[in-house]
């Protein structure tokens, strides 16, 4: 589990496939330019080659487009002559190869299964095969350049989130000068956001973030959703000293798993840490916060309209808890009223009541 959370992940964590491919188009610009200053050819080892047809052969002919460190016919050639010498390649023990059926067999089992070599022999040998080293197992799958095990197996955010979906969540602080007849002072809030439909659950806030005032916020949050079809499983967060061992213990008692971050790695929680610049940007920063009842309301409010009425764009464009409209190709004025929301700061427009 820990490795999903590897720093290598950050950008995956936090960015959506559109935000990746401007990340793609950036990189490429800044590769011809310093490309454009290097003057001459550009003479690669043969550890730089093989590492450049490792990356390149998956990415196939959107190759022309990115390598600028040979030209792509010096590529398609590199893997020409790879594919050429491997033909040619003998059994280094001079041994006599498996039969294809086999090696099919074996590559197949580890590309479903994702197993290492052993558990591998152990698939073959509940078919009746025992005729197979664990040495012969490696050399097939190191042939067609799959990975062991461990490789394989481990998770990309994406694929984590796919698999947990909606009993995934994420929790951080954010704190808000309020005025108060003592001059201005920081009031802390604690957020619960869904890292599917991205739902936020909002608390009230506190001048003292103390760790019985984390556990009373944490309590709130497992009664809020404790009836639901899909509970809360796992809840992600940083390492913040408010996040003590009673809070770990009162998560625990509430039939779920907390799962700390990496040091240093904020983009690791990024959907949550987005969620907490849009409630400021839209909505907190506009507003003089005059104590704790005025902020509980804000947050209240915003929340409630984020939740029901916000349409988000990893949502379809609909907001995180909603119900699918049917579907017009057009629709009158008289049909819709504007809305208004945090005191009107906040205009929806919503069909009106049947």
């Amino acid at each position: 589990m820990a490795k999903i959370f590897h720093p290598l992940l950050a950008l995956i964590a936090s960015a959506s496939d559109r935000e990746l491919a401007k990340y793609v188009e950036y990189l490429k610009a800044e590769n011809q330019i310093l490309r454009a200053r290097i003057p001459g050819q550009i003479h690669t080892t043969a550890g730089e080659r093989q590492t450049l047809i490792k990356l390149g052969k998956g990415i196939g002919r959107a190759i022309e487009e990115l390598i600028t460190i040979v030209t792509p016919t010096t590529f398609f050639r590199w893997l020409r002559e790879e594919k050429g010498s491997k033909s040619k390649t003998k059994n280094p023990k001079g041994g006599q190869r498996k039969p294809r059926e086999l090696r099919e067999l074996v590559i197949e089992i580890a590309k479903t299964t994702g197993f290492g070599y052993t558990r591998i022999i152990g698939e073959l040998r509940k078919l009746g095969i025992k005729n197979i080293s664990r040495q012969t197992v490696r050399n097939i799958l190191k042939e067609e350049e799959i990975q062991p095990g461990p490789d394989r197996t481990s998770d990309s955010w994406t694929e984590f989130l796919n698999r947990h979906g909606e009993t995934l969540w994420a929790s951080d602080f954010f704190s808000v000068k309020s005025m108060t007849a003592r001059g201005l002072r920081d009031l802390y809030v604690m957020v619960f956001l869904n890292l599917q439909t991205r739902e936020a659950i909002v608390t009230e806030s506190t001048y003292r973030p103390n760790s019985a005032w984390v556990c009373r916020q944490t309590k709130m949050f497992t009664e809020q959703t404790k009836d639901r079809e899909k509970r809360p499983a796992i809840l992600i967060h940083d390492r913040d000293t408010k996040y003590t061992k009673k809070f770990r213990e009162t998560v625990e008692a509430a039939g779920m798993k907390t799962n700390p971050l990496p040091k240093a790695s904020p983009n690791l929680n990024g959907r949550c840490e987005r969620f907490i610049e849009t409630i400021k940007l839209e909505c907190l920063n506009k507003f003089i916060v005059f104590g704790k009842k005025h902020l509980d309301y804000l947050t209240d409010e915003f929340t409630s309209y984020y939740n029901t009425k916000r349409s988000h764009m990893e949502r379809d464009h609909l907001p995180p808890i909603r119900e699918e409209p049917g579907e017009v190709e057009t629709i009158s004025i008289d049909q819709i009223e504007v809305k208004k929301y945090v005191g009107g700061l906040i205009k929806s427009f919503e069909r009106k009541a049947a």
